[in-house]
């Protein structure tokens, strides 16, 4: 398990100070994959490397399985960080050595020598889909390879978690998914927890069970992914979930009040519910804008909606839409 209690990490200045993160507490379950998601400039970066400590934080604990990370000698945390690897989005790999010599490197600087090093590099290169690219150079792989070499280097000392900063931010569509179903079948084959930093929510709904939204440095919202992403309760969160639906870029629509219309699991089936309620009860509903995403055969998301500015319509719109348990609503009034 990893424990991050009371963090903070400030970065000294020639003028002034940079406070990076602020009273950070997450826990981490063995076995998680954990998603950490932000804008640009969150500390989603910085909090990762005071994980495995290449940033030593100002103040607070990083406590993995019972030790507190801080309290470690330089030698001691040399050892520990074989436990707790890390893939990156330019890869980093050496790139005057082939594949099968980048795997060993981490071994050979744990002292390990022999046919047993590449016999482990040789069984890595089968997890990540490659055994014929020992002999190749990375200059001439494709992006998504150089990934699969970089996760095989990484789980090279067995370790107990892998983080991930940014790792699939460098590819395109197709190949972040199969790097994606590359890591969730490692954590269920070989029981690593993952910690994935990134920017792109699609990321986190693909592979994630928890996710912790980062703020300017601290954390805006924790949870599982489906009901942090279903019902964000943070402005930080509504602004990574509902992207294009803040309060000051609302239109102006002369007799219509705005509402928001949250999809909680509604059952992907039959017809649209904003269709089937002007069908049913024959109230129009002017869409603004739609966020809405099937997990399974259920949706999820958020829908801004126009609606008269007439009480009776309003309450017979707002009771019909209530009366799916796995939809919630709130007016939007915007702040002119």
């Amino acid at each position: 398990m990893i424990e991050i209690k009371h963090l903070y990490k400030t970065f000294e200045g020639t003028q002034n100070a940079v406070e990076a993160l602020k009273d950070i507490n997450l826990s981490v379950n063995d076995g998680d994959i954990y998603g950490i998601i932000g804008m640009s400039g969150a500390g989603k970066s910085t909090l990762v490397r005071c994980i495995n400590l290449l940033e030593r934080p100002t103040q607070g604990q990083v406590v993995i399985d019972g030790v507190v990370m801080n309290d470690l000698s330089p030698r001691e945390l040399r050892n520990s960080r074989r436990n707790i690897t890390m893939i990156f989005q330019g890869f980093n790999l050496l790139m005057q050595r082939n594949c099968l010599e980048n795997i060993c490197f981490p071994l050979s600087l744990a002292g390990i020598r022999g046919e047993e090093v590449k016999a482990r590099a040789r069984e890595l290169l089968e997890i990540v889909g490659l055994p014929d690219k020992e002999k190749a150079y990375p200059a001439t792989l494709s992006g998504g390879q150089q990934q699969r070499i970089a996760i095989a280097r990484a789980l090279a000392t067995n370790p107990r978690v892998l983080l991930c900063d940014e790792a699939t931010s460098a590819l395109d569509p197709k190949t972040t998914h199969a790097i994606l179903e590359l890591i969730r079948d490692i954590n269920r084959r070989l029981g690593i927890t993952v910690i994935i930093i990134t920017h792109q929510m699609s990321v986190v709904e693909e592979i994630c069970n928890r996710v912790a939204i980062l703020d300017n440095g601290t954390v805006a919202e924790e949870g599982e992914v489906a009901a942090v992403f279903s019902h964000p309760s943070s402005d930080a969160a509504k602004r990574l979930v509902f992207p294009g639906t803040d309060k000051e870029v609302l239109p102006v629509i002369e007799g219509e009040r705005i509402f928001r219309v949250v999809f909680n699991g509604v059952l992907a089936t039959g017809s649209p519910v904003i269709t089937q309620m002007a069908i049913d009860e024959r109230i129009a509903a002017n869409i603004l804008s739609s966020s809405t995403r099937c997990i399974g055969d259920k949706v999820y998301g958020n829908m801004l909606i126009g609606l008269a500015d007439d009480d009776n319509t309003v309450h017979r719109a707002l009771t019909y839409l209530h009366g799916n348990p796995a939809i919630t609503t709130e007016e939007v009034i915007r702040n002119d």
